[in-house]
Order: structure tokens, then C-alpha cells, then sequence
């Protein structure tokens, strides 16, 4: 608009000056005219580039994501019917590709598969399904996380046992010093020298428990399945309890069902946690502690509960650490070796985050068919108001 109203302006110009004879004028129009049809000759041969659009808060939040996202160690992957894609550095190492993973594994877009095996390691499939029907689906390599965990028990049992050997040697030591002195006086004092002996007898026994304590740690057997009655187990552990623990009451409640587990081991963990729930109930009155063994669809299950004041949430974190107690003549080993036992059957136990102590220990079912039973329901009192 601007170089076509400029050439007009020039011919306007370039006739007033032809007409008077104003060949000055006349030249300055025609230089100005040629000018200004080269500007618009440059302007259609090499058009102006529009600046690109300012970024928006929300493309640089975008991009920090895409980032963190390329960054993240795990594979992710998107999955969208039967096709994948890999959206992460992690990923696009694994199956060697720049996007889509040709050809598809079909663990991969199979929802009900949980684990499968690819570039020999084993992964867990961990998904999440989006409301388009797409999911993204994360994987974990199985024996890196077990390897580190392995290490981290390991670091912490070291740790422990150090501490423990330490704790338990160190009074040892200056107790034999006392001795070899009061050896070494003219006047032995038969008393005193007795008095360290017998101190020394007891630290050395305590010693000599905790070392009893790790062996049967360490030597946990495999466990030996067998079809046990619940019921059966459940009577055993009451009578024992009742022998035991004559001042606590014990309900009982378990289905009428059998299992396949290793009997001594399982009653070895429920004997710990129903001896700790009992020294846990003897403050309260009345002093109750339960025992409930029932099966589901996600296994058997089975609880231990008491009317204590609750383990403090400063130390729920720490009581299944090896060695880790406040009895003054306990081990650390009760729950820790109830947590074995339970790892050991492939299953889990935890302390349930309720305001009460729960103690819930379950294990998978192994088992083809299995049904759910009814539950026979029962009160053992205490032997005292018998």
C-alpha cells in the first residue's frame, strides 16, 4: 500500500516537473520510482519470515516434562491396542528403537500379564490404564531390585551384627581386666573376683544367645508344604498360649479349611507374634489378644491383634530389624524370623497402619479351585477364671 501510493506520488511529481521544465525535480522522481520498484520486486521475491510464537508457560512446563521423562531410568512405554511405543531414553535402549517397538511383544499388550522375560532379565510390568483406553506401562528389572535389595540387608544386618558384637564384647573385655587384676593383688579377693566370673559367665551366655539367635537366622530351611487343617493349627497355638499366658485372654477365629504350608515354621511365626501381642496386652484390663485365620481370593490371611498401648509410630519402621528390641532379655529375632518365615512361603507380613496393634501375615494361594469355607468361631479364656 505504502510503494504503491509512493509511484503515485512520483508521477504526480515527474509531470509537474516535465510541464515547467523542472529537470532537477524531474530526476529525483524517476531515482525515487526505480527505488521503489525494487523494494517491491526484493518484498515478493524474498517475503518477510514471521517471527515464531512466544513460547507459553505451559510448552516450557511440556518440555521440562518431556525432559525428565527421557531422564527417568525405568522404561516406559505407551501402549495403544497392539501397538508400543517407547516413550524414554531407558526404553528406546532396550528394544533398540527411535518410537514403535517392532514387533510387539505380546506380554506387552496383554493386561493380565504381569512379568515376562525379554534381552535375558526378567521385568515386572507395572501399568496404568488411561480413560482413553490407551496405558502406559513401566518396567522393572526384577533382579536389579532384588540385588538392591539384597545389598541394603545386607549393609543394615552388618551393621547391626557390628553393633551387637561390639555391645556384647566390650563389657567381656573390661570384665577380664578386673579379673587379672584383682589376680594380680597379694590379697585375691575371693568375693569380688567371684562376683566378675559370674558377671562374666552372663554377658558371655548373653553372648552366646545372640549368636544362637543370628545362626537361626541365617539357617532358615526351605519350607516343606503340606495340606494342614486351619482349625488344627489354631487349637494347638490356644493351648499352648493358655499354658503360657494364663492372665490373657484369646479368641480365636479361623475357617474351616486345610492349607498347604510348613506347619512348624508358620506355628514357629505365629508363636512370636502371639508372644509379643501377649507382652503387649498385660498392661491393659482386661488383657485380650486375637487370633483370626481366614482365606480369600487373595490368599490365606492371617491376624494377630492386641488391646495394648500400640508400638509408637517412631519405631514401627525398626521392629522387624534384625536384633532390634526393647525387652531387656529379648533377642530382635521373634519378628524378624516371623517376616522370614513369611517371605519364605512367598508371602508378606506388616504391621497394618490402624490405631490399634495388627499384625496381618498372608500368603498366595497355591492352590487350583480353591473355595472359601465357613469360619468357626471360638473363645479361649483365660486359664485363671476357668
Amino acid at each position: 500500500m505504502v510503494g504503491a501510493l509512493g509511484l503515485v506520488g512520483c508521477g504526480v511529481a515527474g509531470a509537474i516537473a516535465w510541464a515547467d521544465g523542472l529537470w532537477g525535480l524531474l530526476t529525483a522522481a524517476m531515482l525515487v520510482t526505480i527505488w521503489l520498484c525494487v523494494l517491491n520486486w526484493w518484498a515478493v521475491v524474498h517475503p518477510r519470515i514471521a517471527p515464531p510464537p512466544a513460547a507459553t508457560p505451559a510448552d516450557a512446563d511440556a518440555m521440562a516434562l518431556r525432559v525428565l521423562l527421557d531422564a527417568a531410568p525405568t522404561p516406559l512405554l505407551a501402549i495403544e491396542g497392539a501397538a508400543a511405543r517407547a516413550l524414554n531414553r531407558a526404553a528406546r535402549r532396550l528394544f533398540a528403537t527411535d518410537d514403535r517397538i517392532l514387533p510387539v511383544p505380546a506380554a506387552l499388550t496383554d493386561p493380565a500379564v504381569t512379568h515376562f522375560r525379554h534381552e535375558a532379565r526378567h521385568w515386572r510390568i507395572d501399568r496404568v490404564a488411561l480413560p482413553d483406553g490407551r496405558g502406559v506401562a513401566a518396567l522393572i528389572d526384577i533382579e536389579q531390585e532384588e540385588r538392591t535389595a539384597e545389598a541394603r540387608a545386607t549393609a543394615d544386618l552388618i551393621e547391626v551384627l557390628g553393633h551387637e558384637l561390639l555391645n556384647g564384647l566390650a563389657p567381656i573385655v573390661s570384665l577380664a581386666e578386673s579379673g587379672v587384676a584383682v589376680l594380680a593383688r597379694a590379697d585375691v579377693d575371693a568375693v569380688l573376683l567371684r562376683e566378675i566370673v559370674g558377671t562374666l559367665a552372663r554377658r558371655a551366655d548373653g553372648l552366646q544367645r545372640f549368636t544362637e539367635a543370628y545362626r537361626t537366622l541365617a539357617r532358615l530351611p526351605a519350607p516343606v508344604r503340606r495340606p494342614v487343617r486351619l482349625t488344627d493349627m489354631a487349637d494347638d497355638l490356644a493351648r499352648l498360649f493358655a499354658g503360657r499366658w494364663p492372665m490373657v485372654a484369646l479368641s480365636v477365629a479361623a475357617d474351616e479349611a486345610e492349607w498347604p504350608l510348613d506347619r512348624d515354621q508358620l506355628n514357629q511365626a505365629l508363636w512370636a507374634l502371639l508372644q509379643n501381642a501377649a507382652e503387649a496386652a498385660v498392661a491393659a484390663t482386661p488383657a485380650q489378644v486375637a487370633l483370626r485365620l481366614h482365606t480369600e481370593d487373595a490368599g490365606l490371611t492371617i491376624e494377630v491383634e492386641d488391646n495394648g498401648t500400640g508400638v509408637p509410630r517412631d519405631k514401627a519402621t525398626h521392629i522387624f530389624r534384625p536384633f532390634h528390641t526393647t525387652k531387656p532379655d529379648g533377642t530382635g529375632v521373634g519378628l524378624t524370623l516371623a517376616r522370614q518365615i513369611a517371605l519364605a512361603h512367598g508371602g508378606t507380613l506388616a504391621l497394618l497402619p490402624t490405631s490399634g496393634t495388627i499384625f496381618r501375615l498372608v500368603l498366595p494361594d497355591i492352590r487350583q479351585g480353591a473355595g472359601k469355607p465357613a469360619i468357626a468361631a471360638r473363645l479361649v479364656p483365660p486359664v485363671a477364671n476357668r
